[in-house]
């Protein structure tokens, strides 16, 4: 078998970006997180965005963007607005023809 195949596994700590920090094992020297158990809402009962890299700003400005970009009905269409039947009215053509 190969020698030092593995990589160690060592007690490493973890720093959250609001300040925690805890003790786990990994490969890892030394690990920080965006969010922990203490910040997170899920745990905390706080609601609140958790935005990643203005992922959701991204998504707001992308869907204000398409916005004003509605579908436009073809030629004709908006003349031929019929409201569509209900079902007690196309039972009732049905019988009659």
């Amino acid at each position: 078998m190969k020698a030092k195949l593995h990589p160690t596994y060592q007690q490493i700590t973890v720093t959250c970006a609001c300040g925690n920090t805890f003790t786990t094992g990994s490969t890892l020297s030394d690990l920080r997180v965006d969010i922990c158990s203490k910040c997170h809402p899920f745990y905390t009962g706080e609601q609140r965005f958790v935005d990643a890299l203005g992922r959701v700003d991204k998504f707001m400005a992308r869907r204000q963007a398409a916005s004003p970009r509605a579908k436009k009905a073809k030629k004709g269409q908006e003349a031929l607005k019929v409201k569509p039947l209900t079902l007690k009215e196309m039972l009732t053509v049905t019988k009659t023809a």
